[in-house]
């Protein structure tokens, strides 16, 4: 199997993330100037006659609760459901699902399974490196990286375009990601998500609408994500339901261990290409005598 093709096969896994993986929005950009709160309920369908409404909650607030809790746990599993839109022949879509399971040991482990209509992949940190397994085609690939969740995240995506969904949960800089990406946050109010209370958040970017369903309990956690791609043709969705929040987990170091099975081909990631700026082309020399 040649380069090319794992990284395509890398690319089948890596699909869009909560965060980094967000096309268009990897530049930082400015905050935007406060959106008078007229403006950002204007969509927002009107509460019922008759019911008392109390102040909404500010999303940022709601969003940094989430962070502030995800960042205070040494350790955590979750396991997510997952529909992800393809787009085909001029904005046609069909949706496939892919099963994942997701564990957290800070601040140097962190394990993917993913398996489903398109992918079944494994993805391991060790603390030193990043194995990322395809078990259809029995090839993996390793890249050395920092010691860290997010040192190592951060290079893998940068230097091989290789990004893991829902990972920047594991994330200890989750709320700085998203702050970054904001140009217009929205609380849309409380709904259920398989029965469980949430409050239901928007962040818009330039080309990626982000909607967060948070679980309104003791434990603010994520338990629904939408993405919509804006500009893409058909505007695709991902959307992941996230249940089995476990935070006492008994996660041993060989579960971050990759072990080789029998026949499997080791291969190299493609590095992402840079964008040189062209050459400054030589100056022509002028004809004629001194002036």
């Amino acid at each position: 199997m040649n380069k090319r093709k794992f990284t395509l096969m890398v690319m089948a896994l890596v699909l869009t993330t909560m965060l980094s993986g967000v096309p268009g929005l990897a530049q930082t950009v400015q905050q935007p100037k406060a959106t008078p709160p007229q403006a950002e309920n204007a969509a927002v369908p009107a509460a019922q006659p008759g019911k008392a409404t109390a102040p909404e909650p500010d999303p940022r607030q709601v969003l940094q609760k989430m962070c502030d809790f995800l960042k205070s746990q040494p350790q955590f599993t979750y396991k997510a459901e997952v529909a992800d839109d393809q787009v085909y022949n001029g904005g046609k879509k069909l949706q496939y699902a892919i099963d994942m399971e997701t564990f957290v040991r800070r601040p140097d482990r962190l394990r993917v399974n993913a398996e489903g209509d398109l992918v079944d992949k494994q993805f391991f940190f060790n603390g030193k490196t990043i194995t990322l397994y395809d078990k259809d085609n029995n090839v993996y690939g390793v890249l050395e990286v920092p010691p860290d969740i997010e040192s190592a995240l951060d290079k893998a995506n940068k230097e091989f375009g290789v990004r893991v969904a829902l990972t920047d949960l594991a994330s200890p800089t989750l709320c700085e990601h998203i702050g970054k990406r904001i140009k217009h946050s929205l609380y849309v109010g409380l709904s259920k998500v398989r029965g469980v209370p949430c409050h239901h958040l928007s962040f818009d970017g330039d080309e990626v609408q982000l909607q967060l369903w948070i679980d309104a309990g003791d434990k603010p956690l994520a338990r629904k994500v939408v993405l919509t791609h804006k500009k893409l043709p058909g505007s695709p969705q991902w959307t992941a339901y996230l249940f089995d929040w476990n935070f006492s987990p008994q996660l041993p170091d060989d579960l971050f261990v990759f072990t080789p099975p029998q026949g499997a081909e080791k291969i190299k990631f493609v590095p992402v290409k840079t964008t040189q700026a062209p050459k400054p082309k030589p100056k022509m020399k002028k004809k004629g005598g001194n002036s």
